[in-house]
């Protein structure tokens, strides 16, 4: 009955135009509100898809390092206890020392990564290959496979180069004194390819084979940085961290992809919730002017009110009745505000209608991808606004009694 009230005082004529030109700019605003919340939770979501994607290529599934130090010491007994937790398809033994590479007057400072013959299956890197191909070598003839950005600095084309590059790799040593014949090794180097995946790795690391960055470094055959693991099932990977950790013990530390990453995350979070925020405004303005709307469509039902006063209508019933004009206009805006919200996601999505400026970017188009998960937290947040604005000029109207005679 309320709803039936709501409904035939929102599409009345009034004796007031300004009450129905006041009502379709709060439906215009909420409207505007609505869909620019969903735009850009979808624009967050596809970057966020596509930066967990790059990273993913990258980072491991689970990853077990050192608690403290640099280096971890495995047996063949865990290693084959590894090899027996079901949830393991595949993992990598790798090694991780900074290290200098010299091409003439060009050097860069990198991330070397020394890793066996298993990261191809453990990661993609592989297939991010941008020159030449992806090849480790061996021990006695090892290669590098660069990131794009580490070749650009050496000013060398990976894969094609005849002058081999010098590498310059800190040995381990118990000494506190550096010295460059005893505790640098240097040698020789040829690249086999470059990779391009996120500035942040194509800027940074260098891929080599484990065995000779070991021999260059000094360790022992069964010391590494870590063990980087494929799941068969990412989403139980908790589980399976336990499993580690029961094996291994608090002298290592087991991170899943997120804990290997959790200052991005965190950072893309918050900047998610931000916006949320600032966009808020928009439904909060939408929400005055609900408030002016109600109280001047209050003013011109003083003899409906009254009428229904006199018919026994308690108080809760006006209230009722104000308040779902609110969510009415609420119902109105958010409902084409989703609709065309949805709309431009679906035709950004086929057609790339907005483009991304610069030409750096491994894509150049803004990414979307839509969640139920925000439509459930717009809708919640345009209900919830609309109630508070609607809730004060509701209670006005249902403590109000006005008389049928004019006097």
């Amino acid at each position: 009955m309320t709803s039936l009230f709501a409904w035939r005082y929102f599409k009345a004529k009034k004796s007031t135009n300004a009450i129905n030109i006041i009502s379709w700019i709060c439906i215009v605003a909420i409207v505007v509100g609505t869909a620019s919340l969903i735009l850009v939770l979808s624009v967050f979501n596809g970057f966020e898809g596509l930066v967990k994607s790059l990273y993913a290529s990258f980072y491991p599934d689970l990853k077990i390092s050192p608690a403290s130090g640099k280096t971890l010491t495995l047996t063949q007994d865990q290693l084959q206890q590894i090899k027996g937790i079901h949830n393991i398809k595949n993992f990598s033994l790798v090694v991780e020392e900074k290290a200098i590479l010299q091409n003439g007057n060009n050097q860069s400072i990198v991330h070397l990564k020394g890793v066996d013959n298993n990261y191809k299956t453990t990661t993609t890197v592989d297939q991010h290959i941008y020159s030449g191909k992806f090849d480790i070598g061996t021990s006695q003839q090892p290669l590098l496979v660069l990131g794009v950005g580490i070749e650009g600095a050496l000013g060398i084309r990976a894969g094609s180069d005849v002058i081999p590059l010098s590498i310059y790799v800190p040995r381990k040593s118990n000494s506190e004194e550096l010295s460059e014949l005893e505790n640098i090794s240097s040698d020789t180097i040829h690249t086999a390819g470059s990779f391009m995946i996120q500035q942040d790795f194509d800027n940074k690391y260098v891929i080599t084979n484990l065995v000779f960055l070991q021999q260059a470094m000094r360790l022992n055959s069964n010391d590494y940085s870590g063990v980087e693991i494929l799941l068969k099932n990412p989403s139980e990977a908790d589980e399976t961290g336990q499993q580690l950790a029961a094996i291994f013990g608090s002298r290592y530390k087991i991170q899943n992809r997120y804990q290997q990453n959790q200052s991005l995350y965190a950072i893309m979070n918050l900047e998610r919730w931000i916006f949320y925020a600032v966009l808020c405004i928009i439904l909060i303005v939408a929400a005055f002017n609900m408030v002016g709307a109600l109280t001047m469509l209050v003013l011109e039902k003083q003899k409906d009110i009254s009428v229904l006063n006199a018919l026994g209508a308690p108080q809760h019933f006006i209230l009722k009745v104000f308040l779902g004009e609110g969510f009415l206009l609420a119902a109105i805006g958010g409902g084409i505000g989703m609709l065309i919200a949805l709309a431009l996601v679906i035709l950004q999505k086929q057609f790339h209608l907005v483009p991304l400026e610069g030409g750096s970017f491994l894509i150049n188009y803004f990414p979307v991808e839509l969640k139920i998960t925000d439509f459930i937290l717009v809708t919640t947040t345009v209900l919830v606004v609309s109630f508070l604005a609607a809730w004060f000029p509701a209670v006005k109207a249902s403590k109000q009694h006005f008389s049928l005679r004019s006097e």
